[in-house]
């Protein structure tokens, strides 16, 4: 275990502008990606806002407040209940999920894309409504989970705002806490898209023209707060603090780690690696592999 926590190295600590909600996996990152070779972006939400770092080497820090953005939401706008960069091949977007429904925009936050209104998803009642559950996966796909619990596939264009629902993914019977995508190279017939609920149930994805279920492991009664997905292996985190890892292709538990007596609010994957880093009110690294 040393030797795993050993290949982490911290950095300069980053001021956000903001404080950020209690919400699990309430941090997101966009490496730097070539022609901006030193730019990393970084965010957490705060109610209707987000906030938004960009760090760049000899080039300082840029902060600002991006505020929800949705139509016809009044004077009290959605609390956001996630954010995250979704990067394709062609484009990076950056989705925010809230209450009201899911907005799309351009990587540094200057342009709404496009949004999904939820009004029309059906809803048990006296539940709430709300949108959680972000990934990119394939080419030009991007999906949201729901609280009713389908799964939202969106066909990204190369560039412009003409975004289509293309999907919906019913594996679900709670809503939709995480949604993780392949992060290594998955072998023949494991998938590449895992989503979680509320009620500890996972499903495991293959990407395509159409998405097809691969495998599910069951509810378990506790809620799975963040999953990580790489070279076919699934880690979970889940609300009793512990981290489970699955074969994605069969659902199988290959290992369960009892090392944490609080809830897993977020995972972290190294996808040259397959360490896993996790925060759980203190935080540990383990090896997916």
């Amino acid at each position: 275990m040393a030797a795993a926590v050993s290949e982490y190295r911290r950095e300069q600590s980053l001021p956000l502008p903001g404080s950020s909600a209690a919400l699990y996996n309430n941090l997101s990152v966009l490496r730097a990606r070539p022609p901006a070779a030193q730019l990393h972006r970084f965010s957490a939400v705060h109610g209707p806002s987000l906030s938004l770092l960009s760090a760049a080497a000899g080039l300082g820090l840029s902060q600002r407040q991006l505020p929800a953005r949705e139509p016809g939401s009044g004077p009290s706008p959605a609390l956001l209940t996630q954010a995250a960069w979704c990067p394709l091949p062609s484009r990076v977007l950056l989705v925010l999920t809230s209450h009201r429904g899911i907005q799309m925009y351009e990587a540094d936050g200057s342009a709404l894309v496009y949004w999904h209104g939820l009004e029309a998803l059906e809803q048990p009642p006296a539940q709430a409504l709300f949108a959680r559950g972000i990934a990119a996966a394939g080419e030009r796909f991007i999906c949201v989970g729901t609280s009713s619990g389908p799964v939202l596939v969106f066909d990204v264009p190369p560039k412009g705002s003409n975004v289509a629902l293309s999907q919906v993914l019913q594996g679900h019977g709670a809503a939709v806490t995480d949604i993780a995508a392949e992060q290594g190279q998955a072998p023949d017939g494991a998938g590449d898209l895992v989503s979680a609920d509320d009620a500890g149930a996972l499903c495991v994805w293959s990407s395509g023209e159409e998405f097809r279920l691969l495998s599910r492991v069951p509810a378990c009664g506790c809620t799975c707060s963040s999953v990580a997905l790489w070279q076919g292996t699934v880690a979970a985190g889940f609300g009793n603090g512990q981290i489970r890892l699955y074969e994605a292709a069969s659902g199988r538990l290959r290992a369960q780690v009892n090392a944490h007596a609080r809830w897993i609010n977020a995972l972290d994957l190294a996808p040259d690696t397959g360490k896993v880093r996790m925060g759980a009110g203190v935080l540990a690294s383990h090896p997916a592999s």
